[in-house]
């Protein structure tokens, strides 16, 4: 005589803290790969101007900022031409607030895919703000006609930049995981995001060096982007030396913003699928 005894399984989220699985992120590499390269492609399908708008938007906003903050109310600029120097601050911003605004309504955006299919969400995320980097570099490209144009080389500084464009990424994802987790909770996160970047850029020196804040400049330094905007430019047109103190405490800001980001990211992961 068979007895066949049914059993129930109950699947649970882990309570507490829950450890990044490294495997996992590695495993399902090939899926952040495609949805950056999806990023991309939907960004400028359709469009007549393509890969230029890259360019469009820092540029536009160079011309308006130099006739308005450079010519008008003629605001120092450490000796550097202020249309270079306000581009050369305006590219990193740029990128940073851009992968910021999609990192942060990442996971809404990917509700779907989310809700039916396993995989690490660190990936969503991360593949928002990794997509932006193309427009970076193209963006970049003017900057090296407006540095011939000025007569303007970069020293050996330059060796420096490519770490600071990695601490502007970790801080787009730092705080992307912050706001793309709150706003699953919350969906006024997506109309607070834009004022929180607009806030933002007048608080960091794009427009304007750090230098004019001559008594307590590591008050600026708590400004996560401030020091290393100021670091991309030095590094960038090697006008300026770098002002390490500077670089330094924002680099720690940039860390703490991550490492508090992907715990409370990790935190509120396992409630994504229900609530989003």
């Amino acid at each position: 005589m068979n007895i066949n005894i049914a059993q129930t399984i109950i699947i649970e989220p882990k309570k507490g803290w829950v450890p990044i699985d490294i495997a996992a992120i590695w495993h399902h590499r090939e899926l952040l790969y495609f949805l950056a390269k999806r990023d991309i492609k939907v960004r400028y399908k359709q469009t007549i101007l393509g890969g230029l708008w890259a360019v469009i938007q820092p540029l536009f906003s160079m011309i308006v900022f130099s006739f308005f903050f450079g010519k008008l109310a003629k605001i120092p600029s450490d000796g550097i031409p202020y249309p270079v120097f306000v581009y050369a601050g305006l590219v990193p911003w740029t990128y940073f607030a851009n992968a910021l605004s999609a990192s942060g309504n990442s996971l809404v955006g990917n509700a779907n895919l989310i809700t039916k299919v396993y995989f690490p969400r660190l990936i969503v995320p991360a593949a928002a703000s990794i997509a932006g980097l193309l427009d970076f570099f193209i963006a970049l490209s003017l900057l090296a006609v407006l540095m011939a144009w000025y007569h303007i080389m970069p020293g050996f500084q330059l060796l420096l930049f490519p770490v600071l464009v990695g601490l502007v990424f970790l801080c787009a994802v730092g705080v992307g995981l912050w706001l793309s987790a709150l706003n699953v909770q919350y969906r006024d996160i997506r109309y607070a995001i834009p004022f929180l970047i607009q806030l933002w850029l007048f608080l960091s020196p794009v427009i304007y060096p750090s230098s004019i804040m001559k008594h307590h400049r590591w008050l600026m330094a708590l400004n996560p982007m401030a020091g290393v905007l100021e670091a991309c430019r030095a590094s960038l047109l090697g006008r300026t030396p770098v002002d390490w103190e500077m670089l330094s405490i924002s680099a720690a800001m940039i860390c703490l913003l991550f490492v508090s980001g992907l715990y409370y990211f990790r935190r509120m992961e396992k409630q994504f699928a229900d609530v989003i």
